[in-house]
């Protein structure tokens, strides 16, 4: 049985090259680049062109770029960094109810440290609106938190128009750009945000390396202590073979990243014709006009979620109920819940489907028949 990987917006399988460069990498250079002599010059000389690509793919400068660990890490350090380093301006956060639990659980740990946020509801679309945001505004908001595309229904948020809203205030402006990064073209100056995040597993890259990109004069405190690496911000030596991976990988991505956004648009509407012309009931989570393109959250009505990941999972078709950072959980989606309430079917019978690298049409085609003939045998019994 071929097996399809439908769950790219959980990760993604690394590409050829972004492996040959981290082997090469790996098996040539071991320097420390915190070193002075010709070792760790090397090495630092490849930290350097990272950095300067990395930049060069959101519209920064080199030295705004911050390795981490990963998305998560890269959020932390944006939320809990930038309100300790603005601590005696205020203590109140601005966030959504949908944004990944990276940025969530860093605004709940910083509610019992004594700070307010206040999380901003969603329509049924998943779209937060700039109105919301600045009537949730106040002269004591240190931090704006909004993700720029979700990552269980694809809903892109408003961002520059938050961007521009918060012009003038004092509050530091993030973003979640993890999803979004390497699909949508994303510039920090046009969106006016302070801080973005990224992960390279998102991108064909390799798990456990990310960035942050923290604007000039924006203050943030470290959450790291040891070494003066990363502008005294991140301490710890740099991960080299897996950042090498990482500047092949955004290579990749900006070099395709018309011609992948054309392509997922075309599954997404090959999926959805197949479904249609089974008969098979079904509706759209998310936002039909603004939408990142790879993502596909269905409402299977008569379904249940854990029987249809079952099914597809035995018919060789990898596919979600959500994030996959709350994959085994019985609890429902937070985001679903947020953009239909907690006792909409919806929360009990959604799936996500996600593409990627090395998918074709007839996988996209095979995957809806499977869909289609798992709906009709479940809501038949």
């Amino acid at each position: 049985m071929n097996k399809i990987y439908l769950d790219h917006a959980a990760t993604t399988p690394m590409h050829p090259d972004v492996l040959k460069k981290m082997i090469k990498v790996m098996e040539t250079y071991f320097g420390n680049p915190s070193s002075i002599h010709s070792f760790g010059r090397e090495v630092r000389h490849i930290l350097d062109e990272t950095r300067y690509e990395l930049a060069n793919s959101i519209g920064a400068k080199p030295n705004t770029i911050i390795f981490t660990s990963g998305g998560t890490e890269a959020d932390n350090l944006a939320i809990i960094g930038a309100v300790e380093g603005t601590r005696s301006k205020g203590n109140h956060i601005i966030s959504t109810e949908i944004e990944h639990h990276a940025v969530l659980h860093s605004c709940h740990a910083l509610e019992k440290r004594g700070y307010e946020v206040t999380y901003l509801p969603v329509n049924s679309e998943g779209l937060v609106t700039p109105e919301a945001v600045k009537a949730a505004l106040r002269d004591e908001t240190v931090l704006v938190s909004v993700m720029y595309g979700n990552n269980e229904v694809g809903t892109i948020q408003p961002i520059a128009e938050i961007g521009d809203l918060l012009s003038g205030h004092q509050a530091v402006f993030h973003t979640d750009a993890v999803q979004a990064f390497g699909i949508e073209k994303l510039n920090v100056d046009e969106l006016k945000v302070d801080l973005l995040s990224v992960s390279a597993h998102k991108i064909n890259g390799p798990k456990g390396i990310g960035f942050l990109y923290v604007r000039n004069g924006t203050d943030l405190a470290p959450r790291f202590f040891g070494g003066e690496q990363e502008r005294k911000k991140r301490a710890g030596t740099e991960n080299v073979a897996a950042i090498a991976g990482f500047r092949e990988a955004v290579r990749i991505s900006m070099d395709e990243q018309a011609l992948k956004r054309e392509q997922y648009l075309v599954f997404k509407q090959v999926f959805l014709d197949k479904l249609e012309k089974s008969g098979t009931k079904f509706s759209l989570n998310g936002s039909v006009a603004k939408s990142l393109p790879h993502i596909l959250n269905l409402s299977l009505p008569g379904t249940n979620v854990e029987a249809m990941l079952v099914n597809l999972d035995l018919a060789g078709i990898a596919v979600s109920s959500g994030s996959a950072c709350t994959a085994g959980s019985i609890e429902p989606s937070h985001v679903l819940v947020a953009m239909f309430g907690k006792d909409s079917e919806r929360i009990q019978n959604s799936i996500r489907f996600s593409f990627g690298l090395n998918n074709t049409i007839g996988e996209i085609e095979k995957a809806a028949e499977e869909t289609a003939n798992i709906t009709s045998r479940l809501t038949r019994n």
